[in-house]
């Protein structure tokens, strides 16, 4: 090999040196929630007379049998 008029036999050592790896940089932060507890309402819930009525689950006869009346 020859290098600025100089003739060199044989191998060498690179003379560069691979660079540290950089530091990764932390994760991002989860945004904060909010940590402040809601207070009941002061005149208490609405419960209506017949919320459960919304809720009670028909037999299939009685399904079908208003879907019937109804077409």
């Amino acid at each position: 090999m020859e290098r600025a008029g100089l003739i060199e036999e044989g191998c060498t050592t690179p003379k560069h040196r691979i660079p540290e790896a950089f530091k990764c940089p932390p994760p991002p932060r989860k945004k904060s929630q909010g940590v402040a507890k809601r207070e009941p309402p002061k005149n208490g819930y609405f419960q209506p007379p017949d919320l459960d009525a919304l809720f009670t689950m028909q037999t299939r006869r009685e399904a079908l049998w208003l879907v019937a009346i109804n077409c």
